[in-house]
């Protein structure tokens, strides 16, 4: 076997490992962090965790009931759009959250005590308490460190999914079937199917912080997602229009060492011809380009736009498949 057989080969292993990872991660956000704060940040774990904690029943065994019937009902309205990595997520998840309830428990890993005898404690301080599901136990809640927390580990753990070249499924299956007959716009329809779960915590504690924290959760997760699958790094593109072409070029090229594209265009308002570059540079490379640009040519006009994803020499590599 060739190495550009191999290669294929250990990508679906890597791909596989990413998911099972991604899963596993998952589980211990959401039974870890998650659940015990009360907090539902959308999805059908995010709904499962409220109704365990109205009517107490294994997290895990609400959401595979939800799971399993979505994903039938996607395969049969959207066709075999949810492949083996989407169905092994879906049953490790399930696998790793019964296996931490079972151990583990509903207990928080962030709090600033438990307390498992409160009959003399003081009322004022009793309401700033949170009970912990399936127990008689009571801990003091830090809601801001844990909801950094349980965004990281979430965005982590759906990253790592993601970059698989999975999905979640769950909730975002009935986003995909109400997109294919509204054609409303698939990520509108995420956020709304997702904000009406984040909702449902108001709805059975009232407590109009539980959402608001569950959003921000996930705000911080949606963040952490984007780093998983892209990199720390953050690329501009940069479009300069000049009449010093040759200059602003050797600083490109020279100076930054990167390679751009010119172009040859018609100014609409004086009818003249103006050169424009294209180059993609880094933020710290931007930074040395705008601050040479008014030596170069104090005239240029410059439109920079981010960049999310750069492929090719010079950045990250082009898919092998």
């Amino acid at each position: 076997m060739t190495e550009l057989q191999k290669k294929p080969f250990w990508n679906q292993i890597t791909s596989y490992l990413y998911v099972i990872a991604g899963s596993i991660l998952f589980a211990v956000g959401d039974i870890m962090f998650v659940n015990p704060y009360l907090m539902a940040p959308g999805g059908t774990y995010g709904l499962a965790n409220v109704l365990n904690t109205v009517w107490p029943w294994r997290v895990g065994f609400y959401a595979i009931c939800m799971d399993i019937p979505l994903l039938l009902i996607g395969t049969l309205i959207l066709g075999p759009k949810f492949g083996t990595k989407t169905i092994l997520s879906t049953f490790v998840i399930f696998g790793a959250t019964w296996v931490l309830e079972s151990t583990w428990g509903y207990n928080p890993v962030i709090h600033g005590g438990i307390f498992t005898d409160i009959s003399n404690c003081d009322p004022n301080f009793f309401n700033t308490l949170v009970k912990i599901p399936k127990s008689e136990t009571y801990f003091v809640p830090d809601y801001f460190l844990n909801t950094v927390l349980a965004g990281g580990i979430y965005g982590i753990a759906i990253g790592l999914i993601f970059k698989s070249g999975s999905t979640s499924g769950g909730s975002d299956i009935i986003s995909m079937i109400i997109h294919k007959y509204t054609k409303f716009s698939l990520g509108a329809l995420t956020i709304l199917v997702d904000s009406c779960i984040t909702l449902t915590t108001f709805i059975a504690f009232k407590q109009i912080r539980l959402p608001i924290y569950s959003i921000l959760l996930i705000i911080i997760e949606g963040w952490v997602i984007n780093i998983v699958i892209d990199g720390v790094k953050s690329y501009k593109t940069v479009f300069i229009v000049t009449d010093n072409i040759q200059a602003v070029s050797d600083f490109i090229i020279n100076e930054l060492q990167r390679g751009a594209t010119c172009f040859s265009g018609i100014g609409l308002y004086k009818g003249s011809e103006r050169k424009m570059i294209y180059v993609t540079v880094s933020r710290q490379e931007l930074v040395k380009l705008k601050s040479n640009l008014r030596y170069l040519d104090p005239n240029a006009f410059v439109n920079v736009m981010e960049s999310n994803e750069i492929m090719g020499l010079g950045f990250k590599s082009l898919p092998k498949e």
